[in-house]
């Protein structure tokens, strides 16, 4: 009880310090302008409040609390129009009643983050599994721009693909899809170059260093656009599987739609098979697209398939399957977004007004029939603050025995709240 009073307090101290008009600022400038130094300051307040499947192996309990508490620093500054640099420190804390989960894919993950030399993320406060305070550096880069093209070294957000909810060629940090604080990609320790090729292409190497050459990533990236068309080219490797992948996102008519192909070699054999009859290959790929309808203030209906190769053919060994170390990394590091081998994604999003907006999402696995329904609402009630409200409606055969049967049907029947603050 006293790690929720100390939430609470964060959370009011927070409203307190950034309220005040100016807390947020530029710490320093020149007279000329083309130097400065800023700060921004972002907190969030999250409270889950699930009712747990009826299996007391996975759950202690069948009703359970997750609180949630995030504190951001971000740091930026440029120096004329040549460089510019980061540097994030985050605070978070997370408490638990008694018997919760994780917070069923919808709160971060607690896992280190891949590609890092070193996690910079400390314990601060860890009250067994129910109360955990970290602290950590997410961002830490330095970039320079000049007309050729642009460096970027340091910790940094890399997000690659045009998928919306699922990806096949996100190899950084991938969110997952039912993590609905989507905002802050975990930062990565890197180097990228990109040089310009022309107006409307370029060509990119990006190295992604972890602790040893096995748990680091090195890609290179063409893309380019023409017309309506906007495509990606990107081979190297991540970790330890060889990829190759192709992108490619268009204006049809007024819709939009966006594939993504990649193919990897990875050093160990596919239980469930590959391609090509390897079972060393692997498949993933997302199809999809967007449109809005001329209804009322606009109405966008995404729409998304994502098949991955990583993924099981029967999602009921996935519990047996977790004790095989490689299996398990892939599903931390994010290798595949589902514990399936298909899922389907539709969305419908509305604004109700300028600070009201409405959305009703579904993910569906065609494997087993499964589903999670997510109706949710973000209310701007002011220019730096709003609230996030999200139900999570699962559909499916629920877990048994702590053997789970389903791809969504072991998720908790959750109500979401989120408060956010940006200054």
């Amino acid at each position: 009880m006293r790690y929720r009073r100390r939430i609470a307090g964060l959370t009011v101290l927070l409203l307190i310090l950034t309220s005040a008009r100016g807390f947020a600022m530029d710490l320093w400038s020149n007279a000329e302008g083309d130097k400065a130094v800023g700060l921004d300051v972002a907190g969030k307040w999250s409270s889950l409040l699930s009712h747990n499947t009826d299996d007391p192996t996975l759950f202690a309990k069948r009703d359970s609390i997750t609180e949630f508490f995030r504190l951001r620093l971000g740091f930026n500054g440029y120096y004329e129009d040549w460089l510019n640099w980061e540097l994030a420190y985050e605070q978070r804390a997370r408490w638990l009643s008694q018997g919760a989960g994780t917070g069923g894919g919808v709160l971060p993950c607690e896992a280190d983050a891949p590609f890092r030399i070193r996690q910079l993320d400390w314990q601060a406060i860890n009250d067994g599994e129910r109360f955990i305070w970290r602290h950590e550096i997410d961002r830490a880069l330095v970039s320079f721009h000049r007309q050729w093209g642009e460096v970027t070294l340091g910790r940094q957000a890399i997000g690659l693909g045009r998928g919306r909810l699922f990806s096949a060629v996100d190899i950084f940090s991938p969110f997952s899809p039912l993590e609905i604080d989507r905002e802050w990609r975990q930062g990565v320790d890197a180097a990228r170059v990109e040089y310009q090729l022309s107006d409307t292409s370029s060509a990119e190497v990006i190295a992604a260093i972890g602790e040893t050459w096995e748990k680091s990533a090195l890609i290179a990236r063409l893309r380019g656009y023409f017309d309506e068309i906007d495509a990606e080219f990107i081979f190297g490797k991540r970790a330890e599987d060889l990829m190759v992948a192709g992108v490619v996102s268009a204006a049809v008519m007024e819709a939009e739609v966006h594939c993504e192909l990649a193919l990897y070699n990875t050093p160990e054999a596919q239980t469930d098979g590959g391609i090509f009859n390897n079972d060393h290959e692997v498949a993933k790929a997302v199809f999809g697209g967007s449109y809005t309808f001329d209804v009322g203030n606009g109405l966008t209906f995404l729409t998304e398939y994502h098949y991955s190769g990583f993924g099981l053919k029967d999602v009921g060994r996935v519990t047996d399957k977790l004790d095989e170390p490689t299996f398990a990394e892939r599903i931390i590091r994010g290798d595949t977004q589902t514990l399936g081998r298909e899922a389907l994604a539709y969305q419908l999003s509305y604004p109700f007004s300028i600070s009201l907006n409405g959305a009703f999402l579904v993910l569906h696995s065609p494997q087993d029939g499964s589903a999670v329904l997510s109706p949710s609402l973000i209310w701007d009630f002011s220019k730096s603050a709003s609230l996030l409200g999200s139900i999570f409606i699962p559909c499916g055969d629920q877990p048994s025995g702590g053997k789970i049967k389903s791809e969504y049907g072991s998720t908790p029947l959750s109500f979401f709240l989120q408060l956010r603050m940006y200054y």
